[in-house]
């Protein structure tokens, strides 16, 4: 689900990736003063050692398979002919060479959906929302009412911060009249006089936002046009009871163990998220383009059942079975929703995964929320009982060892968020051959599967389960306490692990608990 994108992450990360190093999440604590992963020590203690090329699945909106520093690492199915329309190696999906995609068809692609809550509540009973009136059979009444006070809040949200940009935008057109020019620049702003409170808020942002580097024109897109474009999608869409996008599949969207469906079309209306992630992987190391992913001998999977707004769970199943099913070892999930109305298939692909020694690696989610109290899905805890043992759930961190070390956007979870990785101004791939600075679990995420695949690269037959627990035992912990809403806390009070991933680290335990197994 990617409408967090500027409603949740706001303006303050946007500052830290000016300041940024690209790469930063390479770097050690130790030598650079950045908590990053410690990647080149890490190298450094596998030189002369060969590897096994890992194939990680990236189940996410896509992925530009044209781009320079991923073209040479993406899994291509070799037992499929390009272009038949035939299924030659009875995989159940025709012409699937770069993967699969279950949100098209020869129709089309869907870009926008629904939010979950908008679905379930087109799908309710008709009678709860007739108002003045309770039916005779009040089954699912309470849950309903509980989603449509969702909805209100969500619809409440999206208008509130669609106002909000107008007003700004506002107050800068006014500012810019008094003015007399526009753009201003910095000086400009600063001997400008405040008429009002307004004025002296919108005055102490826009020097702020010049002193970490901003243009004027670039502070008011951020600000203002991008978060109109955001809360107006949300609108339009995700909030929207009459769109209805799924004709462009052809499934039947009742039938949630239905597999045949989709099409081959990985790459769909917007790679960059799913691009995102997979440069932060694995994309292509000391080639002199771009970036250098974490991981250096994989298959990057793509599969594209992410969709701009929420994931439906019949599609996160089947994707995580196809992942399974052609050989992935390390399945990434930069995704998220706190509803789950067919948990239970999910639930079954993911025993489905444990069962064939798959390692999950998921998003924590960027609600700052405690994952304890608060439901976030997919998790590891079944609907029937039980957990997936091999199921990594990350937060994300910034690269100042600080109070602020976890991210203000962050969920976290003392018993169900495992680890936290470098998830703010994270530099890598975008569609076009481009690079950018992106925010969030959904880069955290993948800095753990390259890590994990780092480890299986040169020690491939640890199994997942001794995977995930050496990375969370050779997490860094920092040497102080944090701050979490006003409190100081122990990381340890935030994830289970207590800790920072490490791949340096993680590769040292690797090589003891590799020989110690005799592996």
């Amino acid at each position: 689900m990617k409408y967090i994108c500027l409603l949740m992450l706001g303006t303050v990360t946007a500052f830290l990736q000016l300041c940024a190093q690209p790469g930063w999440l390479h770097k050690d604590l130790s030598d650079d003063s950045l908590f990053g992963i410690s990647t080149q020590k890490a190298y450094n203690l596998l030189k002369g050692k060969k590897s096994t090329k890992v194939i990680v699945a990236v189940i996410d909106s896509g992925v530009d398979t044209t781009h320079e520093d991923l073209k040479s690492v993406l899994w291509v199915n070799s037992g499929e002919k390009k272009g038949n329309k035939k299924d030659d190696d009875a995989n159940l999906y025709a012409d699937d060479v770069m993967g699969w995609s279950f949100l098209g068809s020869e129709k089309g692609n869907v870009h926008y959906e629904n939010l979950e809550v908008t679905r379930m509540l087109r799908n309710a009973n008709p009678a709860f929302a007739v108002r003045g009136q309770v039916p005779a059979d009040t089954t699912g009444l309470a849950a309903y009412r509980q989603l449509r006070m969702l909805y209100n809040r969500k619809w409440k949200e999206a208008n509130a911060a669609r106002a909000r940009a107008l007003d700004i935008g506002g107050y800068f057109d006014s500012i810019c009249s008094r003015i007399g020019k526009s753009p201003f620049s910095r000086d400009d702003i600063a001997a400008y006089e405040p008429r009002n409170e307004a004025e002296v808020g919108i005055r102490g942002m826009m020097m702020a936002a010049f002193d970490e580097g901003y243009t004027f024109e670039e502070y008011r897109k951020e600000v203002v046009n991008d978060r109109l474009e955001v809360a107006d999608r949300m609108l339009k869409y995700a909030l929207n009871m009459d769109y209805r996008p799924r004709y462009l599949v052809g499934d039947d969207t009742a039938n949630v163990v239905e597999r045949q469906y989709g099409c081959a079309d990985v790459n769909g209306p917007d790679p960059e998220h799913g691009t995102h992630v997979s440069g932060i992987i694995g994309a292509g190391r000391l080639n002199g383009k771009g970036i250098d992913g974490i991981a250096d001998n994989v298959a990057l999977m793509t599969i594209r059942a992410v969709p701009d707004g929420d994931e439906r769970d019949k599609d996160i199943a089947n994707a995580i079975r196809y992942a399974v099913d052609n050989g992935a070892r390390i399945i990434n999930m930069s995704l998220g929703k706190p509803l789950s109305p067919d948990k239970r298939v999910v639930d079954e692909a993911v025993k489905y995964a444990m069962g064939r020694n798959v390692l999950i690696v998921h998003a924590a989610g960027n609600d700052h929320l405690d994952l304890d109290v608060n439901a976030n899905f997919p998790n590891r805890r079944y609907a029937a009982g039980g957990e997936a043992g091999a199921w990594l759930e990350v937060g994300a961190s910034a690269s100042k060892d600080s109070t602020n070390l976890v991210a203000s956007f962050s969920n976290y979870g003392k018993h169900t968020v495992d680890v936290f990785a470098p998830g703010t101004a994270i530099y890598s791939c975008t569609p076009g051959s481009g690079y950018a600075y992106h925010d969030g679990t959904s880069m955290a995420a993948p800095v753990v599967s390259g890590i994990a695949a780092l480890i299986m690269e040169y020690f491939p037959t640890l199994t997942a389960l001794q995977v995930k627990d050496i990375i969370m035992h050779s997490v860094v912990k920092p040497s102080h306490d944090l701050m979490l809403r006003g409190s100081r806390v122990d990381l340890s009070y935030l994830c289970i692990s207590g800790g920072v991933v490490n791949a340096y680290q993680a590769i040292r335990l690797a090589s003891v608990v590799a020989g110690n197994s005799g592996r």
